[in-house]
């Protein structure tokens, strides 16, 4: 019963400090557009959020991935195509002397397609990730903050017992 008065007080204490001229007016599409702009090209939906600083971050996470995905691809098809040469009784002229088992080519083939795979998954979940982002900041950016709720740090300390106290203050202001 005290929490559901609770609860509608806040939500009316909410409601009313909506009217007031320094609150903001609330766009429900607004997310809808940060998410489309992010899926149709990466970055556009921070742009859109007034997120600039973000934008290293996700070229810098997509680019890196793209150039460790084309470094692990040619690793592989180097030794794929060396592989492939000795089985067919011809002489590869990289491995010549360095690697002379069939089973070592097939190792290093091995280890360079998983980390390609592997750049592949970070360039995927860094482009879901930014989507993700643009889609919480925009939520995030209508969200009401104003005095009427602070939560804030709390510390206390008693010098007669030395003793400190430690927490978190919450304020409610109707």
């Amino acid at each position: 019963m005290l929490l559901a008065l609770l609860c509608s007080l806040l939500a009316e204490s909410q409601q009313q400090s909506n009217i007031t001229p320094n609150s903001f007016e609330i766009n429900p599409l607004r997310p809808k557009k940060a998410t489309f702009y992010s899926t149709v090209f990466p970055g556009l939906g921070q742009i859109y959020n007034k997120r600039y600083w973000k934008l290293p971050i996700i070229y810098g996470g997509i680019g890196a991935s793209i150039y460790y995905y084309d470094i692990n691809n040619k690793n592989f098809k180097r030794y794929r195509n060396a592989y492939k040469r000795r089985i067919a009784g011809y002489d590869d002229d990289e491995f010549q002397g360095i690697i002379s088992a069939d089973d070592r080519l097939i190792d290093g083939m091995n280890f360079y397609r998983n980390y390609r795979d592997r750049s592949m998954l970070f360039i995927v979940g860094t482009y879901l990730l930014n989507i993700l982002d643009a889609n919480i900041d925009a939520h995030l950016k209508q969200y009401n903050l104003n005095e009427n709720l602070t939560l804030r740090p709390y510390f206390e300390s008693k010098q007669i017992i030395a003793n400190h106290n430690v927490g978190v203050l919450l304020t409610i202001n109707f």
